[in-house]
């Protein structure tokens, strides 16, 4: 099985995007992304600092806000606002999850869609289905440009997505299948009757439910590729940190059916992030009339 590395691909990705900041820097603009983390979630902190790195190593402007767990949410809004409102500032993302008393959809609703880096507001997902995006959405793509570098063509192919959630299973569900991408796409969830039958009959199978391990090798046809986007803490006494990070898919179980995988971690992760930093790139450019970069 090969092992579909997704922080050698980011790594090709940020090369490619350094000259189109080094462009923009010498025309002084100055791609600028605001990160707003609310509460102390160490997952999101450790997320936060892998973003915070990859804008310092491309020259991007990163500033954050950091704000404790009891923030209302009419203190957010007011920040939200404010960036929507600084001219400086290209890209938004407040990281999720929010603690549960703060109303994520009222957030994403909130952020100015030229600014939406993340993709999740309504009006670019609407453009997204619509064939006309302006950003795209950045674990999706990230998938995408696996398969595309990594020399797996999704054009014909049955693609097979476990997981409904609008960051992941639905925008990308709907991108696989655009022209130009032509996929027939399946999007699995806790509801369909059949899933191993389904999935059975996939020539790339997506995991993105958040449960470890779940997909097994019984999920699997022969020479399957397999994208992993699940990331899970398992409590591991034996373990320095007291757990270890794994998967949707059991990566061992299936090692002799798949024909590609990605791990993790290591996997899609990375990749994510360095999309956003192409989707930043391309929210300075909106901002000053440029047209955006493909990819």
């Amino acid at each position: 099985m090969k092992r579909l590395s997704g922080k050698k691909i980011a790594e090709e990705i940020l090369s490619e995007l350094r000259p189109e900041i080094e462009k923009l820097i010498l025309n002084n603009i100055i791609p600028t992304l605001a990160v707003v983390l609310v509460g102390d979630d160490p997952a999101s902190a450790v997320y936060v600092g892998h973003k915070k790195t990859a804008c310092k190593s491309l020259g991007i402007r990163s500033l954050e806000f950091i704000l404790p767990a009891n923030t209302t949410q009419e203190d957010l809004e007011n920040i939200i606002i404010e960036l929507n409102e600084d001219s400086t500032v290209h890209g938004i993302l407040c990281q999720f999850p929010l603690p549960k008393h703060l109303n994520e959809a009222s957030i994403i609703d909130l952020i100015n869609p030229k600014k939406d880096v993340d993709c999740f507001h309504p009006y670019n997902l609407g453009r997204l289905a619509s064939d006309n995006p302006t950003f795209m959405p950045v674990t999706p793509y990230g998938i995408f440009q696996i398969l595309k570098r990594s020399g797996v063509d999704p054009r014909g192919k049955h693609v097979v997505i476990i997981g409904r959630g609008t960051t992941v299973g639905r925008p990308l569900s709907i991108m696989m299948s655009l022209k130009g991408w032509d996929s027939t796409v399946t999007l699995c969830h806790s509801h369909t009757k059949e899933i191993r039958t389904i999935c059975r009959s996939a020539d790339i199978l997506v995991g993105a439910i958040g449960r470890p391990k779940f997909i097994t090798r019984d999920f699997l046809k022969q020479g399957v590729t397999v994208i992993d986007v699940g990331i899970n803490k398992v409590v591991d006494t034996n373990h320095p940190k007291g757990g270890h990070l794994v998967g949707d898919v059991d990566y061992k179980n299936i090692s002799d059916i798949a024909s590609a995988a990605t791990p993790v971690p290591g996997g899609v992760g990375p990749v994510t992030i360095s999309i956003l930093m192409f989707n930043c790139i391309n929210a300075a450019r909106i901002a000053s009339g440029l047209p955006v970069l493909d990819m």
